[in-house]
């Protein structure tokens, strides 16, 4: 009799446990104030199942097996997202500046700034893919003590084909937009960044998906995916011949890797992070909510960069700051609190944060409510981590935009994408650290009202 009602109080714990989780309460029947409804109850045999298939469809992907069996796809979303960071926004300031400045007004001179800037982009997006690719397997590798050699074809072909296609893609589009807001009278800087980088994530999960499960379904095809990786690396030679007509351009070629790579791998421990928590129950719903708080912090510190970027252009030459801007490591109060023009952008930018935010939060408690959790503890230690985080990137765009400004290097191939890549890592760090602090406070609530059931009636 006592081990039957032990078993019973076990289950109606971790009934009650997971009900919390999600923000709601067992509702009290005849039967005892611990009734938990059969709906509610969860089988230990079952969880793992259950987190696994939340893990592909809390990402949008759960119609692709490919997802559930090549786990390090999961360590690879992130670097590939954060292309959209650490090169169609780059290019989507580069334009910018350009159209603000003036040089894209001449067609001939247009031509050659946008092919050359094009096929930059190539280049950069084939190499960065293959990287990434090796960094989500030794990563991959690194946690589960082996690396599987038959998933390293896969995994590259789909990294190398997703970052070349996602390039070229946003890459005309952005080009398209730009030219259009010069032609309009439009700041580029206002809407070229946000649109890359909105259309970025949908683009290049798409592609990666699709892709993914294309080779995963014909990967007794021994020789697709080499040739799929041979065939765009030999492209590489065209498009750097392409790149040669812009010297700017070609220097960026020759020097401007380190950021881009080093921001790929910034991203990347954003990926594991993500890749070892969301198949935790603690976490329930955390991939959700990672492009959300990365792509909010990422879209507003580009805006922030590009803007002082094309303020530096327009008012000062590479290596000489302005005498206002002369400190390396400003006041914070500076950078938020003054009539300056930037100071100003950065508040309006963090002004945006909670009420982005908070739209976000309705759309995804509409569709996936669910899934994740809905208290208003969570909510309230949500907002503040995505105000720390785009308040730490609009602080550290104003720093390392005078560093680079005055090494008289051009803050927007160098800025935008280690403050993208920061901020992957920053928001989905915050991120885990919300779902984390809130599971705790559930787990204490819950322990106060098994206290309160179990005392003498």
């Amino acid at each position: 009799m006592d081990g039957t009602e032990t078993r019973q109080r076990r289950a109606e714990e971790l009934g009650l446990r997971y009900a919390l989780s999600i923000g709601k309460l067992p509702r009290v029947s005849e039967d005892g104030p611990l009734s938990v409804p059969e709906s509610q109850r969860v089988s230990p045999k079952l969880l793992g199942t259950e987190l696994s298939r939340e893990t592909a469809l809390s990402i949008g992907l759960q119609h692709w097996p490919v997802f559930m069996e090549v786990k390090d796809l999961l360590t690879l979303v992130p670097p590939l997202v954060g292309l959209k960071g650490n090169l169609e926004m780059t290019l989507a300031s580069r334009l910018s500046t350009a159209a603000n400045t003036g040089q894209i007004d001449d067609p001939r001179e247009q031509h050659r700034v946008i092919s050359s800037n094009l096929a930059l982009v190539q280049v950069q997006a084939t190499v960065v893919g293959f990287l990434a690719a090796m960094a989500a397997l030794l990563l991959g590798a690194l946690s589960r003590g082996e690396l599987d050699f038959e998933k390293v074809e896969l995994l590259c072909a789909s990294s190398v084909i997703t970052a070349f296609l996602a390039a070229f893609a946003l890459g005309m589009l952005m080009v398209c937009i730009v030219i259009g807001a010069r032609k309009l009278g439009v700041n580029p800087d206002n809407i070229a960044t946000p649109i890359a980088a909105s259309l970025g994530d949908l683009i290049t999960l798409s592609i990666l998906a699709f892709f993914s499960s294309f080779f995963y379904k014909h990967k007794d095809s021994r020789y697709l995916t080499p040739l799929v990786c041979i065939g765009l690396m030999a492209l590489t030679p065209v498009w750097v011949l392409i790149a040669k007509k812009n010297p700017p351009i070609m220097k960026i070629l020759k020097f401007g890797w380190f950021p881009i790579i080093l921001a790929m791998m910034i991203s990347s421990f954003g990926g594991l992070i993500l890749n070892k928590t969301i198949s935790k129950e603690q976490y329930k719903g955390m991939a959700i909510f990672t492009p959300i708080i990365c792509g909010v912090g990422g879209n507003l510190v580009a805006i922030q960069t590009s803007r002082i970027s094309t303020y530096l252009h327009m008012w000062s030459t590479p290596g000489v700051l302005p005498l206002w801007m002369k400190k390396f490591w400003p006041n914070p109060c500076s950078a938020f609190c003054t009539s300056e023009i930037n100071s100003m952008s950065a508040r309006v930018l963090l002004f945006l944060v909670i009420p982005g935010h908070l739209i976000f939060l309705y759309v995804i408690y509409l569709v996936e409510g669910h899934s994740v959790p809905n208290s208003k503890t969570f909510v309230v230690f949500y907002l503040l981590a995505g105000l720390i985080q785009v308040t730490i990137l609009l602080y550290l765009a104003e720093v390392m935009a005078r560093l680079t400004w005055h090494q008289a290097l051009d803050p927007d191939n160098h800025c935008i994408p280690y403050l993208t890549g920061l901020g992957d890592l920053l928001g989905t760090g915050l991120l885990a650290l919300c779902f984390l602090i809130s599971w705790l406070l559930s787990e204490a609530e819950l322990d106060g009202i098994l206290e309160l059931a179990s005392g003498p009636p």
